[in-house]
């Protein structure tokens, strides 16, 4: 792929890109990290991106997996108590902690779900994406991705109730 072509094919695609990293990173300089770094690797495979069916949907997943990565690195697995008593004044600092533990185990969950279902939740219930969106992004299909978003969020139900249950049956004793 000449320059021309890319300019045509690729560059329309930044202002797309950049609206969805700013979605995931909630940070502009991290998004905009992430969609230079897209470019830029889309620039060193540029000869071999007419054997993707979708140049879209390859950007979109590259800046996806950026996105993932430098969240991995930068996050903190523990919420300050003083960040969480920010939000909510009027808990009582056992609340706070429930509240605390609540969120460590939705994430974990979410975490132990095979990263095709991991992405397909986080798509289509925190970024909001159409079922037609995350199948052409993904290369599913749409009955696909209903599959695996109906598992996914099965598995977080059966196993957060689980938890709660035999957190219970714990304090029992």
């Amino acid at each position: 792929m000449e320059l021309k072509q890319f300019k045509i094919a690729v560059l329309p695609l930044r202002s797309k890109l950049l609206n969805y990293a700013r979605r995931l990173t909630d940070d502009p300089d991290d998004a905009e990290d992430a969609v230079q770094e897209t470019m830029l690797r889309l620039w060193n495979r540029r000869t071999e991106l007419e054997q993707y069916r979708s140049i879209e949907a390859f950007a979109m997943t590259l800046v996806h997996n950026l996105c993932m990565d430098l969240w991995r690195t930068r996050r903190n697995e523990y919420v300050s108590l003083d960040n969480v008593s920010n939000s909510t004044s009027e808990a009582t600092p056992e609340q706070l902690l429930e509240i605390k533990d609540e969120i460590k185990l939705m994430r974990t969950i979410i975490q132990s779900l095979p990263p095709l279902q991991r992405t397909i939740m986080q798509m289509k219930d925190i970024e909001e994406y159409e079922t037609d969106e995350i199948a052409e992004i993904t290369g599913c299909s749409a009955e696909a991705i209903r599959s695996n978003l109906s598992r996914a969020r099965k598995k977080v139900r059966d196993t957060y109730l689980q938890t709660i249950q035999a957190r219970k049956r714990r304090n029992e004793q």
